[in-house]
């Protein structure tokens, strides 16, 4: 087993809407201009995959402690932008993830193990947020948290497929607060 020290290198791309960031609370900003609460939560998200060998992802990734994510926090606009150019989708979404390794992807990494980019806009995350009737801060986490299972190899091209994925999502996010506490305990949980 691979050692318990995990080392992500995030590219971080801060909220850049002012008037977003003046109505929420102080712990949601930090989502959206801190890297810190996010390399915790992929530090603490790859434990479990390292933890738990049937659950899907790359080889490499539990054979690597060391990792690169970008990660940015945009607006409609842009996210529209990225998706017409990238999907040719001309629409904006909520999250867009770009995995940079697949199954087969067999180069050892050097000196980190690029995982790919994740993209979410803030102001749809809002307003998902308010539909969904719950808070900012776990509207975002369920995003980037819903990019970082595509970053592994996670799909959804049907629905069974996508209900697997959101019910280990939930899990995934439920460890944010279990694996403090004890970290193999989530290896039977999920």
């Amino acid at each position: 087993m691979l050692s318990q020290n995990i080392d992500i290198d995030l590219a971080f791309h801060e909220c850049l809407d002012e008037k977003l960031l003046k109505i929420i609370d102080s712990n949601t900003q930090k989502l959206l201009i801190s890297p810190q609460p996010w390399i915790v939560y992929f530090t603490k998200w790859i434990k479990v995959f390292h933890h738990n060998k049937k659950l899907n992802c790359p080889s490499l990734v539990r054979q690597t402690t060391s990792f690169s994510i970008g990660l940015q926090f945009t607006d409609d606009s842009h996210i529209a932008l990225i998706n017409k150019r990238w999907r040719n989708k001309d629409c904006s979404t909520d999250v867009l993830s770009f995995p940079a390794i697949d199954n087969h992807f067999s180069m050892q990494p050097d000196p980190a193990l690029e995982l790919g980019d994740i993209i979410v806009s803030a102001e749809t995350a809002q307003r998902q947020s308010k539909d969904q009737n719950h808070n900012l801060d776990r509207e975002l986490t369920w995003l980037v948290c819903h990019g970082f299972l595509h970053l592994l190899g996670w799909d959804h091209l049907h629905s069974t497929s996508l209900k697997k994925m959101l019910d280990f999502q939930d899990k995934l996010l439920k460890v944010n607060t279990d694996f403090a506490i004890n970290p193999l305990s989530c290896k039977d949980k999920l």
